[in-house]
């Protein structure tokens, strides 16, 4: 949830007040940044407090966790920063997408096992979905 949060509320100021002169102006531009922090935001959990925590949603079919999380947060990230460059958003859009959908099952055995994530019980799994949904939806909306 804290994800939606980010990108909601970056949204919205984006929208409201502008950064650095930007065309703000465009709703496009201001979902485009609030994207790029909020996958900037997750990739930190990557090494932060709650790294255990993803590590263990890392279905156990799938060799080697603890790297996995790694290069994902590094995907996101570098996802993050083609959002920002105009002539790279559209395919950091479709990357990132493609992301998010290759983690899913992370988020289904975390939501199936009730992992807790820093402090907190994993969101149950329609939740989860909605969320990724609405995600994927937003990354669709900027590479357009």
């Amino acid at each position: 949830m804290a994800p939606f949060i980010v990108l909601f509320f970056t949204f919205m100021m984006f929208s409201v007040i502008g950064f650095f002169e930007l065309p703000l102006n465009e709703w496009q531009t201001s979902l485009r940044l609030a994207i790029a922090l909020m996958f900037t935001f997750t990739a930190m959990a990557h090494w932060g407090k709650s790294r255990s925590d993803l590590i263990k949603m890392v279905p156990p079919s799938l060799p080697n966790p603890t790297f996995i999380v790694s290069v994902t947060g590094i995907l996101e990230i570098i996802g993050a920063i083609g959002l920002l460059i105009p002539i790279t958003s559209r395919i950091a859009s479709i990357c990132l997408a493609l992301l998010l959908i290759v983690m899913f099952p992370a988020n289904i055995r975390a939501a199936k096992n009730s992992i807790k994530i820093g402090e907190k019980l994993s969101a149950s799994l329609l939740p989860r979905t909605l969320l990724q949904f609405i995600f994927i939806t937003v990354l669709f909306l900027v590479a357009m």
